[in-house]
């Protein structure tokens, strides 16, 4: 019998084969064909917000980011800190001296960036000049968040974070303004899916972490870090005695926010699990919005969440769609 010798050459490419196909896989799940539905929610989801949250601030906004002696504590308070943080972060202290360089005010230039502000988020909802008005909502938002920092809070993060998603996104999607007048071409379903991607990994870090810690205190398992979420001025929409007649249900809700949240990057992905659990994600950001007044935190978690798992995945169904546009 002859004896069969394999070459080194053989035997390195075997050895290969397994990291050959972890590496197709990583790829195959950082850039999965999708179709631009998702991207459209987002869009208009955060149009909506946009628009949401000027309307919630316009008789406020000079109050709260005018200079010391002209508003509520001074933007230079909040800029302060930012610039402690890094000197290259935006604020409102940008568009003022560029205005003084033009002969504005401080009232007038405030005046523009509203505008332009709630410009931007009908532009988004409306899908026209999506790029523009996302670079434009972004950057006049992180304006916002960080000359009021001491006032921001979690929604303005997480607000500044989907639209810098939306700003490098592929703009712009099908149900858009801008498709149906300019005819644009339909974007790579590769490049759609690595930002959809993105904005998955990016919530599943978050509400894992959120999770975590919330287990890893006393408050979420006997359920007075609810009582106190609910009772603490301006917050406190709900009666208490109301609160009071349903004190043995808070610690049976913090323990499900726990394992909801803790839990979501493993259910969030299973196929049989993902509604469910999306909809409890959905349910308890509502009843956040409705019971505590926290409106603009609540949508637009909502957004964020059906963006990223609300549509269901197109998968070869987009390389088809986008192949047959093409031909």
């Amino acid at each position: 019998m002859q004896s069969v010798v394999k070459s080194p050459g053989s035997q390195i490419s075997v050895g290969l084969s397994p990291l050959r196909k972890f590496w197709q896989r990583f790829i195959g799940f950082l850039f999965p064909p999708e179709t631009d539905t998702w991207l459209a929610v987002l869009r208009s989801g955060l149009g909506l917000q946009v628009i949401v949250y000027a309307l919630f601030l316009r008789s406020d906004w000079h109050y709260l980011f005018a200079s010391s002696g002209k508003g509520l504590v001074g933007r230079e308070v909040g800029e302060a800190i930012t610039a402690f943080d890094s000197p290259l972060i935006p604020t409102f202290g940008w568009l003022v001296a560029v205005g003084r360089n033009l002969n504005m005010s401080e009232e007038t230039v405030l005046t523009v960036a509203w505008v332009g502000l709630l410009s931007a988020g009908c532009l988004l909802l409306l899908g026209l000049l999506s790029r523009p008005a996302a670079i434009v909502a972004w950057f006049v938002h992180l304006c916002a968040a960080e000359s009021g920092g001491l006032l921001a809070y979690g929604a303005d993060s997480f607000m500044t974070t989907a639209l810098f998603y939306l700003m490098l996104s592929p703009l712009p999607d099908r149900y858009s303004f801008d498709h149906w007048v300019a005819k644009t071409k339909p974007k790579n379903p590769q490049l759609l899916g690595f930002w959809r991607r993105v904005l998955q990994v990016h919530l599943c870090f978050v509400y894992f972490i959120g999770g975590l810690a919330k287990c890893l205190g006393n408050g979420w398992w006997d359920g007075s870090n609810l009582w106190r979420s609910l009772i603490r001025p301006p917050f406190n929409l709900v009666p208490p005695d109301l609160l009071v007649q349903f004190k043995y249900a808070l610690p049976l809700l913090g323990i499900s926010i726990c394992l909801l949240e803790v839990s979501y990057p493993i259910f969030i992905w299973l196929k049989r699990t993902r509604r469910i659990w999306l909809g409890c994600i959905l349910a308890m950001h509502a009843a956040i919005g409705l019971m505590m007044g926290l409106y603009l935190f609540a949508l637009v978690m909502i957004v964020m969440n059906l963006a990223a798992f609300g549509v269901p995945s197109a998968g070869r169904r987009a390389q088809a769609t986008s192949a047959t546009t093409e031909q």
